[in-house]
Parts: C-alpha cells; sequence; structure tokens
C-alpha cells in the first residue's frame, strides 16, 4: 500500500512572513476604540515539497504495482522514441529496415541513458529520450549538397549517418565539459521563482507542435483517443458517471480482479490511464482496419490510421544489438557541428525545465544548481553514446514522462528505473517478429494463453475460492497414482510402464 505522505514530505516547511507592528501614536491609537484593526497580509504557505504525492523519490511501490508503472513510462517513451526515426530516416534514404534499427539503437540508448541519470546524474525520476530539437541540424545535415551525388538511396543513408554520428560526439563533448565543468551550474544559479515557473509551463508546451499535428492526420483513432485519456485521467472527479458506466457494461468482476492484481485497496483509474488508452485506441484503431473501413482511403491515410502499415514489426530482427559505430566510422564537418551545439543548448533548457517539475512531482525539494549541472554532464555522456552506437540524435529529459508523474502521484526513482530495463530489453530483443506474429495468430494458442494468465492469477489463498475454480476436485488427477481409475484408461500394454513409468 502507498506510504503516508508524510513519509516524503519529511523536510518540508512553510515560510511565513512575520511583519512587526509599528508606529507611532502611544497611548491615542490604543485609547481609539472606534479604530479598526489592520488585519496584516500575509502570502500563500510555501511547501518545499509538493503534498499529496503517494511514493516519493526514494520510495518504492509493491512490485507489481512499480512493473506496471515503470511499463507505462516505457509506453510513452515509445511515442517519442518512434516518431524521430519516422520523420528522419526517410529523409536520408534508408528503408523500413533502417528505420527499425535505428529506433531499437534509440530505444537502447535511451534506457543506458536513463539508468545512468537515475544513478549518477541528478538522481531524479526522469526518462532521457531523444530529442526534437536536433531535428533542424540534422535536417540541414541530410539536406547537404555532396550527399546528392550519391544515386544508392542506401549509400546515401550510410553517408549521412556517419555525418551525423560526428557531429553528436563534438556536441557531446562540449555538453560533457559545460556540465562536468560547472558553467550550467553557474548559469542555473540566475533562475528565481518568476522565470522558473513560465519556464517549466513552456517547457511541458514545447511538443505541442510535433504531438497535436500527428493527431490531425487521422483525426478518427487520435481525437477519440484524447477523450479516452481525459476521461480516464480524471475517473476520481466523475466517480458517479463511473460508476453508472461499470454497471451498463458489468465491469465490476473485472475492476474486483484487477483490484486484487495490482494490490491496491483503493481504485485509482487515472494512476494507469496511459494503459488503458494504448490498450483501446489500437482495439478500436484495429476493429476500422479489420472492417476494411480504410481499403479505399488515400494513401497518406492508411499508413497514418491503420495497425498494420507501420512496418517495424516484420522488418525489426528477432535478436539486435547495437554495436559500436554500426553505420561506419563517423565524419566530422565543422558547419554542422556548429549547428549541432546551438541544438544542445536548447536541449540543456528543456533538461533543465523538466528536472524542476521532475522534482516537484517527486516531492523532493527544489533542484541545487550544483546536482542540475552534474546531469546536464551526464547528457552529455548520452549524446556520446548516441553518435557512438549510431541513434540518430542528442538527448534530453523526457517532458512527457515528466508529466505522468504528476498524473498517479508516483514520483519513485525505482519506477523509472524499471521502464529502463523495458526499454533495455525491447531494443535487444525484437519481440513483433514472424515467429510471435505464427504463435499469436493461432486462436487456440491465444485462448489458452489469455485462460491461463488470468486463472493463475485469481487468488487462491482460502478454500472458498479454491473450491469455486475447482481445484479441490481437480488436484487429485494431477498424480497419476491419485485415482485408481488411471490404470484402467492410460495403462500401457505390454507392461511398457516399467519403461516409462507414470508420475
Amino acid at each position: 500500500m502507498a506510504q503516508d505522505n508524510a513519509a516524503c514530505n519529511h523536510a518540508s516547511g512553510v515560510t511565513e512572513n512575520k511583519g512587526g507592528g509599528g508606529g507611532g501614536g502611544g497611548e491615542s491609537n490604543k485609547n481609539a476604540s472606534a479604530a479598526k484593526k489592520v488585519e496584516e497580509v500575509k502570502p500563500h504557505a510555501v511547501h518545499e515539497q509538493l503534498p499529496g504525492i503517494q511514493y516519493c523519490i526514494k520510495s518504492t511501490p509493491p512490485w507489481r504495482e512499480a512493473m506496471l508503472l515503470g511499463f507505462q513510462h516505457y509506453l510513452l517513451t515509445l511515442g517519442v522514441t518512434v516518431l524521430i526515426p519516422t520523420i528522419l530516416v526517410p529523409q536520408m534514404g534508408g528503408g523500413v529496415a533502417e528505420k527499425a534499427r535505428v529506433f531499437q539503437t534509440l530505444l537502447f540508448v535511451s534506457g543506458i541513458s536513463t539508468l545512468l541519470q537515475s544513478l549518477f546524474g541528478t538522481r531524479l525520476p526522469i526518462v532521457v529520450v531523444g530529442s526534437y530539437t536536433y531535428i533542424i541540424p540534422i535536417t540541414s545535415i541530410i539536406q547537404a549538397r555532396r550527399y546528392n551525388s550519391y544515386t544508392d538511396s542506401y549509400e546515401r543513408f550510410i553517408q549521412t549517418m556517419r555525418a551525423i554520428q560526428g557531429s553528436l560526439i563534438i556536441t557531446a563533448c562540449f555538453q560533457m565539459a559545460v556540465g562536468f565543468f560547472g558553467f550550467w551550474r553557474n548559469a542555473v544559479r540566475f533562475f528565481s521563482p518568476l522565470s522558473v515557473v513560465p519556464y517549466i509551463t513552456f517547457t511541458g508546451l514545447s511538443l505541442y507542435r510535433f504531438g497535436f499535428p500527428m493527431v490531425t492526420k487521422c483525426v478518427e483513432i487520435g481525437l477519440p483517443t484524447l477523450v479516452i485519456f481525459v476521461f480516464i485521467s480524471q475517473a476520481s472527479s466523475w466517480s458517479f458517471t463511473l460508476a453508472i458506466v461499470v454497471d451498463l457494461f458489468n465491469l465490476s468482476d473485472l475492476i474486483l480482479y484487477a483490484n486484487h492484481y495490482i494490490g491496491i485497496k483503493k481504485l485509482m483509474y487515472d494512476r494507469y490511464s496511459v494503459l488503458f488508452t494504448v490498450t483501446i485506441a489500437w482495439l478500436f484503431a484495429l476493429f476500422l482496419t479489420s472492417c476494411t473501413v480504410y481499403n479505399h482511403k488515400s494513401e497518406s491515410t492508411q499508413n497514418n490510421c491503420r495497425t498494420d502499415r507501420a512496418g517495424l514489426v516484420t522488418a525489426a530482427p528477432w535478436v539486435y544489438f547495437p554495436g559500436f559505430f554500426q553505420w561506419g566510422a563517423p565524419t566530422f564537418h565543422a558547419g554542422e557541428a556548429l549547428a549541432m551545439i546551438a541544438a544542445s543548448f536548447v536541449s540543456f533548457f528543456e533538461y533543465t525545465g523538466t528536472c524542476y517539475a521532475a522534482a516537484r512531482y517527486g516531492s523532493a525539494t527544489p533542484v541545487p544548481p550544483s546536482v542540475i549541472g552534474r546531469g546536464s554532464g551526464w547528457v552529455g555522456v548520452s549524446a556520446l553514446l548516441s553518435g557512438v552506437f549510431g541513434s540518430i540524435t542528442g538527448f534530453t529529459a523526457s517532458v512527457d514522462n515528466a508529466g505522468l508523474l504528476a498524473l498517479t502521484k508516483a514520483g519513485s526513482r525505482r519506477v523509472v528505473q524499471i521502464s529502463s530495463g523495458f526499454m533495455i530489453f525491447f531494443s535487444i530483443f525484437g519481440m513483433f517478429n514472424d515467429a510471435v506474429t505464427v504463435m499469436f495468430m493461432s486462436h487456440t494458442t491465444v485462448a489458452a494463453l489469455v485462460a491461463f494468465v488470468l486463472d493463475v492469477t485469481l487468488s487462491r489463498e482460502d478454500d472458498c475460492a479454491r473450491k469455486d475454480i475447482g481445484l479441490q476436485w481437480w488436484e487429485r488427477f494431477s498424480l497419476y497414482s491419485a485415482d485408481i481409475k488411471n490404470d484402467e484408461f492410460y495403462s500401457l500394454p505390454c507392461r511398457l510402464d516399467k519403461l516409462f513409468p507414470p508420475s
């Protein structure tokens, strides 16, 4: 069960303005009974830590809940990770296979960077992802004239990727110097609450210009997804409406089952709103695809709305471990490196704003400038890993995942570390390949797996539950010798039971 908020807010304090009453007048003021007392105006209490957080940075949720929360952070990271290769790789001349490799490499480096940041950086519950800020300088590299001479699209992709790697390595050296040598620490010290508030606000809105246009490319799926997410995330405020929905669709047993498995006493729909929304939206998109709604639509609509047009599942290798300089030796160009360094300044600002927000949502004290400087140096390490492995872009802290901390009220560092484990695992083991596809094409296999998972996760603690499941009757047949009738039906001829003894 969630810890009490007082455990997270052990260092919170309240600052009050103690004004002095003063003034002359002496006895004349005391004797003036008709004079009105002027109430002292006090500012709002300032909390060093945000109240209402159920899991702060140092606290750890139960393992089942932590795994679900970590997987939810991983799902949110996928959106950012997929979008960058989708935008850049086709412009470089790469196909679906190259896009899948870049995506897996980017996810791999993101998982390692998140783990390093939580261990040696700011130690805040932030997820390190590829930054959109680098798209402009990378696009300028892609459109450089010297790459127009390559007629083969794959060769053009390789040469462009090598140039991007070289620019990222130079940028990483600059970022590490600025962070570890204290330059960014000295700059952050000039911030005040008056400047930090709009800073964090616009950091959160920075992805709007990328995200919302993507929603409008498939309105019939994007708009319902937004509505579903808002409804589920605000479910605690709409408890009466939600109760009607539960009764209407007879979902009470399902909710009780999920509540028992997660191990919480109070149902918190908003905590897992991303998981619910992604599942419902994808099933809705699959339904529309299966019903041939998009068969006669334009090519652009089919690519954005259908669930079978991404190509990443079939193109991803079964097991893929990104190697050093997998695209070849990096090439260096001074002008391209300078443009990339300029973008790194913007990523520093995004990173700092996200750190302030994550500290607040993790119920920690405001981040000291020295800690931000230390963490920004590790952002440079992430950029270096990106250049070495060839993951196409630099890195920053994810604003989306910081917002998820506020939504779930779980700012635990352990949750983010579990999320990094999911990133590393799914980047190496592609999952969504032909072997998995063949297995899940069998209706019998899918039905058996679903029934097995639901069965083993039911409560079997008391005799009433075991009797309701049928285990008391079923268990006596699990051993061959438990029932004498088994010999009558299943014994082998010619005394072969001695060669194959039943157990």
